[in-house]
């Protein structure tokens, strides 16, 4: 996609002097300030140019300009690296002029402002959520538009982030183990690494290979240290659990670096179940 920016007649003035800034400011004439906004963008002061689309956008409704000066204002935010501000003006700037000149650019922009914005994987991740679906929502729009592959790159990219931060909680309930303190509703550690590793995986399915690998293997080796912890009469079961994660794991990483480990875990989980499978009541 082609960035499409106003060729506008550049004003005849200094814009830099502090004595023009601070007259600029005071001025009541709107239609001069949007010109001087104008021109600060093109000139790439977008610092300036926010300032003054800002002030000027209430005065602009219902004229001609009043579509340019939103887009503008969404731009020069962006340029400006204010992601925060920008993704609010371009979302603002399409549900207004749903068929607007820019509208696609509008789109566009709104999720990579968000991309930028997305935090470290141990953070909130809401505006990943917010860029992902800013992304799908423009692919759906302009399913035949030149940045397909770019914008479907970056989607993988912020699904891999949320992946991440699935990975790192379950690794966390992993490394906690048999320590309790953190259990105030009962349970354990390794329940809670399962269920998270697993919703991880069910989640995203387009997750990368290896870390669906790690997560597979975290799943399998929790499973284990449940089975070895537990009460007699919920042994068998989970033993009989490992087993049919292992079968899962072989089948879904039959040549992992882990599958060494997985087979003794294998077999240590078949030896029991079939010394004492047939002694035990099983409980679920």
């Amino acid at each position: 996609m082609k960035r499409y920016f106003i060729l506008i007649p550049l004003l005849a003035m200094v814009l830099g002097s502090c004595s023009k800034w601070t007259a600029i400011q005071n001025t009541r004439d709107y239609e001069y300030k949007y010109e001087v906004a104008k021109a600060y963008f093109m000139e790439g002061k977008y610092s300036q140019a926010s300032v003054y689309f800002a002030e000027v956008l209430a005065f602009m409704k219902g004229t001609i300009n009043a579509e340019e000066s939103l887009y503008l204002a969404a731009m020069s935010n962006f340029m400006n690296k204010d992601y925060d501000a920008a993704s609010q003006y371009f979302r603002k700037y399409y549900q207004v002029y749903p068929k607007g000149l820019y509208v696609e650019y509008a789109r566009y922009y709104c999720g990579l402002a968000l991309y930028n914005m997305t935090p470290d994987p141990r953070l909130d991740q809401q505006s990943t959520y917010e860029a992902i679906n800013e992304f799908q929502d423009f692919l759906d729009y302009y399913p035949y538009t030149s940045i397909k592959e770019s914008t479907l790159e970056m989607i993988y990219k912020l699904q891999d982030k949320l992946v991440e931060k699935e990975y790192l909680s379950a690794k966390l309930y992993y490394d906690l183990g048999s320590y309790t303190m953190n259990c105030a509703y009962g349970g354990s550690n390794y329940e809670a690494c399962v269920v998270t590793a697993q919703n991880a995986l069910r989640d995203f399915p387009f997750a990368s290979a290896d870390r669906r690998e790690e997560l597979s293997i975290m799943i399998l080796r929790s499973r284990f240290h449940l089975a070895e912890q537990s009460v007699d009469s919920k042994r068998v079961n989970r033993y009989r659990d490992c087993i049919d994660e292992y079968y899962a794991f072989a089948n879904d990483f039959p040549e992992s670096k882990y599958i060494k480990e997985a087979a003794k875990i294998m077999e240590k989980s078949t030896a029991y179940v079939k010394k004492h499978a047939s002694k035990d009541e099983l409980v679920d």
